[in-house]
């Protein structure tokens, strides 16, 4: 079979178009009416659409609630046989039909409307009934289908889907929605687990006994305040302010007692530290983590807040058993 290449190059240049042409829209008054109302909804903001742009709407409504704004999907015909209860005053629903007048949609706003909850439509027909009641009207315009026939939706589908992006991630956007936000709304998968945080993946701290003794203490001290600790690979020093100094490995204080033997025990902590070590904060991406483990052959990190004081240590160990689903 000889396909014709040529067309399948026009329908992506189509769709390319039609997506480009969006740019007028999402500059309009409307459009930044939309995400006011959006960013604003104190519920959920509910899609509804039927076939190709009901997907649409589900896609639209995923991207949402992944990216920090509330929402869920309704099918019309559910709606109007009791799921319209799921619907509340509080939410915004966002109605898709390219061409405006599909039966179940105008049923539907027509008891949104009777419950005077928020409206938005995004519809190609400015004229149509559902343009008409609803209270913000994203206008995509009379587009010419990609399919051969001009019937099945394809340029429209697709227009359809760029401006809920657009929705959804320019209100993310103004949310100050950040990467730590994103791994708590992923949590599986391989996605989820680059963006897991130190915080997220710390064993030692969060109310555990932590490993660290002053600079003064001698290493007999430090052996003594250290041996009921939850984990003892090593022990971060800190000055008379509490402020992070260094830190004191398993291998360092088996170097020094095999080069110094029991005279090694009356030897200050802040003699046989390693001064300015390597040290993350709780924000940092777990996966920032691993590369510093990587880098300096090392196997523990120590944890600070922003004033430079230890809030926990992580080992290589907690990064590696991060659980990757999916």
């Amino acid at each position: 079979m000889n396909f014709d290449l040529e067309y399948s190059s026009d329908v992506i240049a189509a769709e390319a178009a039609a997506v480009a042409s969006l740019d007028v829209l999402v500059r309009s008054e409307q459009f930044s009416k939309a995400l006011d109302t959006i960013y604003n909804c104190q519920g959920n903001v509910v899609i509804t659409g039927v076939g190709k742009a009901g997907l649409v709407g589900e896609k639209i409504s995923a991207t949402m609630a992944s990216v920090g704004t509330p929402s869920l999907f309704l099918h019309p015909v559910e709606a109007i046989h009791g799921d319209l209860g799921r619907v509340r005053s509080q939410d915004v629903v966002l109605l898709l039909s390219f061409g405006g007048e599909t039966d179940e949609i105008i049923r539907l706003i027509v008891l949104l409307k009777q419950q005077d909850i928020k409206t938005i439509a995004i519809t190609g027909n400015c004229q149509s009934r559902l343009a008409k009641h609803s209270d913000i009207v994203l206008c995509i315009g009379k587009l010419k289908e990609a399919c051969p026939l001009g019937v099945a939706p394809t340029v429209s589908t697709t227009c359809m889907l760029a401006l809920g992006d657009a929705l959804a991630l320019t209100v993310m956007k103004a949310r100050n929605f950040t990467k730590e936000d994103y791994a708590r709304y992923h949590p599986g998968g391989s996605l989820g687990a680059m963006l897991i945080t130190v915080g997220q993946s710390m064993e030692i701290g969060k109310g555990d006994e932590l490993p660290l003794v002053n600079v003064n203490a001698t290493i007999a001290q430090m052996l003594e305040a250290t041996t009921h600790t939850k984990r003892r690979g090593a022990v971060m020093i800190v000055d008379d302010e509490g402020m992070l100094a260094g830190i004191i490995t398993d291998a360092d204080l088996r170097r020094l007692i095999a080069t110094q033997g029991s005279d090694a025990l009356v030897k200050k902590t802040g003699q046989v530290m390693t001064p300015n070590c390597k040290c993350v904060k709780e924000s940092t991406l777990a996966a920032e983590a691993m590369a510093i483990f990587h880098k300096y052959r090392i196997d523990d990190l120590p944890v600070v807040d922003e004033q430079g004081k230890p809030v926990g240590m992580i080992d290589v160990q907690d990064i590696v058993s991060i659980k990757v689903v999916g």
